[in-house]
């Protein structure tokens, strides 16, 4: 991860990145990173495919929700602009998708996967903006350590909702009408480091 000096508009710069880099401004101040590794991508897509089938389409679950991969979430139109790895927003809040990139409804729940060069950014910086702009739910999954950490916004403030690991089944807010089966997850059903 590294900060961009401010130098030029933060957003002209966003949109100049190369596709080989995610971008995202926090505080007014560009912040990038490479596109995501093997494991990263995978406990992404996974996640994706878990929860976008029950709640996105309505398969095996109540449906309800648009459950989308890395969209542009403007909180403040182009300075707060965070690109989570996974974002859910329930239809009856935000009834129709923008018609451009740019989402300015909250999100209802975010998701973000952790790796080595994202997690201080991911704790630090971005869960302060979630908890600002009042995202009521966050979840950060980590596929090297395989765990999942569920969050509720509380008073503004976030409160661990659960912490899950390796091949847990789990039922977790906002989606615990569908179980969740973690070992899916990661890559290969194999911890990383055991390669």
């Amino acid at each position: 991860m590294s900060a961009v000096p401010k130098t030029l508009d933060p957003y002209a710069q966003l949109l100049d990145l190369p596709e080989t880099l995610v971008g995202e401004l926090i505080g007014g101040e560009l912040h990038t990173q490479p596109r995501p590794s093997g494991p990263h991508a995978s406990a992404s897509s996974v996640l994706g495919m878990d929860i976008g089938g029950a709640f996105h389409r309505g398969r095996g679950g109540p449906g309800g929700w648009w459950i989308l991969d890395e969209p542009e979430i403007h909180f403040i139109r182009d300075t707060e602009v965070l690109v989570p790895d996974l974002a859910g927003w329930r239809r009856e809040r935000m009834p129709n998708l923008p018609r451009d990139h740019r989402f300015e409804v909250a999100p209802d729940w975010v998701c973000e996967v952790l790796s080595p060069s994202t997690v201080k950014k991911d704790r630090v910086l971005k869960m302060k903006v979630y908890a600002r702009y009042g995202v009521a739910h966050l979840w950060l999954v980590d596929p090297l350590a395989r765990t999942l950490e569920t969050y509720i916004l509380r008073e503004g403030q976030w409160t661990v909702a659960g912490l899950y690991t390796d091949a847990e089944d789990v039922r977790a807010a906002p989606f615990e009408a569908v179980t969740l089966a973690l070992g899916d997850w990661w890559e290969n059903g194999q911890d990383p480091r055991d390669e």
